[in-house]
């Protein structure tokens, strides 16, 4: 008889002076693959090979290699629960993924012990939880001892789950699908399932034929993700990959949803952390080897870092990229996007009256922005003046000076750029702003909407909220310094970008180091007794070198011209 765990009774241990922990503790509960690429084995070298540190629960040993499966072993109970205890009492997880579980009973063991867990206390409640139905290896050979588990005993206890598509049928059942060998069914079955077991889900797509083609799409399905933008809630995203020519995908789902877990418990948010785990498997397949006469593996090749590995994202309504524009190319221009800055932004304040504007443009600031809030109560006649003048303003002394949000009078007026959010760009005329040759700026709080950003091939990303911040509410935590040097390297090929976000001179160097191009500042600027005096110190700050010694001088103004003369490499700044 299954019995219920009481975990009040384990204490951990705390930890002693000089032993500190500095990774993240990742759980893998799942199958023993004595082949080396799949199951435990895998999930292992995954925790390992992105930092943090890894433990095992195994449900299952199974002998096999790349060929074949010949025996499948489950575990005892008693053996399973003795696992979980131990660690337990140990080594406190920051996220779990489980993989292949034997037969029913260990499921409700499972499921039994998750309970108990996320009852123990808030800071367990928040621990993601990673399924990988596995059902079947790669070479074909059934896993479980049965042919179908009942899963209904993890509703609401996972935060997302895994299948493929073959999974995801035989997890939701074909019974109310017309067509399962088509996109709506997939859809069908993905949401159900959604709704079945009260998770996220992400159906991977790459078995599903014939409707995928070139390209393998995943279908996203999420319910409520903490620090997400609410227009990303209860979301369908597709999430599309170039397919990788390669037979060696062996353990490519052990792989995925381990590094899921892996960056969840590094405090990305769920969408960071599928489309992170995407980019990992796909740098993975192509990097993969084969060892034995069967598949190879996935090979583990660290934090993914280039961005032509993600996957676009599209709402699962239209299938398309972001990207909405055609194929042109102007001088100027990106290719299919926005004109290029004509100058290297630096220090990069963001204030709120046009009186203040003017006086940093007479300080020698470059690039400014004018960002007038509804909270200021201004009516629409004042915004307009003050938009006016901070436009001709910018003319005047050869700066570039975007407007924040009212894109329309910017648009109007002709301003040289144009600042939005997220949830902005989807009622914004991104095609007329373009057409207008006006520069484009836009927020980003995650690596879920840089990929979207990017997409849209703006003048700038803005990356941000660095460090708590007062000057807004916002849904996303504070990404901080860490965060930041990821998505400056994923971004420096592609496009500048910008660090917003309680950002002043006692952080300002330590910001710089991260390689983030430029920095906007509000507070340090705005509510200093001498805004002038404060821009100066902190643009000297920032284009000094470890010696003190400014570097801004091989940026020089040209006389009447809009433009800097750049003596130098400009990808070094």
């Amino acid at each position: 008889m299954q019995r219920p765990y009481d975990l009040k009774k384990v204490q951990a241990k705390p930890v002693q002076a000089g032993q500190l922990q500095t990774k993240p503790i990742v759980w893998t509960i799942a199958g023993s693959d004595s082949g080396g690429g799949a199951g435990i084995q895998t999930d292992l070298a995954t925790i390992n090979d992105l930092g943090c540190f890894g433990c095992s629960v195994i449900t299952t040993i199974t002998a096999q290699n790349s060929v074949a499966v010949n025996l499948v072993e489950p575990v005892s109970e008693a053996m399973l629960e003795a696992q979980l205890t131990a660690l337990y009492d140990d080594l406190q997880p920051a996220a779990i993924k489980i993989g292949l579980i034997a037969n029913q009973q260990q499921l409700n063991a499972i499921a039994c012990w998750l309970n108990a867990f996320r009852q123990r206390n808030i800071a367990n409640q928040t621990v993601p939880v990673i399924v990988d139905p596995v059902m079947v290896a790669s070479c074909g050979d059934g896993l479980n001892q049965t042919d179908e588990l009942d899963f209904s005993p993890f509703k609401g206890l996972m935060t997302l789950v895994t299948p493929n598509a073959a999974e995801l049928f035989r997890l939701e059942g074909l019974a109310n699908i017309a067509n399962p060998h088509s996109k709506v069914g997939f859809h069908q079955a993905a949401t159900a399932l959604n709704q079945l077991l009260c998770c996220n889900v992400l159906a991977k797509g790459g078995d599903a034929e014939p409707w995928q083609g070139e390209t393998a799409s995943d279908l996203f399905v999420c319910q409520q993700v903490n620090g997400v933008s609410g227009s990303h809630q209860y979301q369908q995203f597709w999430l599309t990959s170039q397919r990788i020519d390669t037979d060696n995908n062996h353990g490519s789902g052990c792989t995925l949803s381990s590094a899921i877990a892996c960056f969840m418990a590094y405090g990305y948010v769920l969408h960071d952390a599928i489309v992170m785990a995407k980019a990992y498997v796909s740098k993975g397949l192509i990097n993969s080897v084969q060892y034995g006469q069967g598949t190879g593996p996935v090979a583990k090749t660290g934090w993914p870092e280039d961005i032509s590995l993600y996957p676009s994202i599209s709402l699962y309504y239209d299938h398309q990229p972001y990207d909405l524009f055609t194929s042109t190319t102007q001088s100027g221009c990106y290719d299919n996007g926005f004109p290029q800055l004509s100058q290297e932004i630096g220090i990069y304040p963001v204030v709120n009256d046009v009186v203040m504007l003017e006086a940093l443009l007479k300080a020698n600031c470059t690039t400014a922005q004018l960002r007038i809030k509804q909270s200021d109560n201004l009516l629409l006649k004042d915004i307009e003046q003050q938009i006016q003048q901070a436009i001709t303003l910018g003319r005047d002394y050869n700066a570039q000076v975007f407007i924040n949000d009212h894109w329309q009078l910017a648009l109007k007026h002709g301003a040289f750029g144009i600042h939005l959010g997220q949830e902005d760009v989807e009622l914004a005329n991104l095609d007329s702003i373009k057409e207008a040759g006006i520069a484009l700026g836009l927020s980003s709080h995650s690596i879920f909407e840089i990929l979207l950003a990017h997409q849209l091939k703006p003048s700038y990303i803005a990356l941000g909220h660095i460090f708590p911040t007062t000057t807004k509410v916002m849904p996303s935590a504070p990404q901080g310094l860490a965060k930041l040097a990821h998505y400056a390297a994923l971004l420096k090929p592609v496009c500048p970008t910008v660090a917003i976000g309680g950002i002043d001179k006692h952080v300002l160097d330590a910001v710089k180091a991260t390689t983030v191009r430029s920095v906007a500042v509000v507070r340090a600027i705005t509510e200093a007794n001498y805004p002038e005096t404060a821009f100066k110190q902190l643009s000297h700050q920032w284009f000094s070198d470890s010696t003190g010694i400014s570097t801004k001088s091989q940026y020089e103004k040209e006389p009447n011209d809009s433009k800097y003369t750049i003596k130098g490499n400009s990808d070094d700044e």
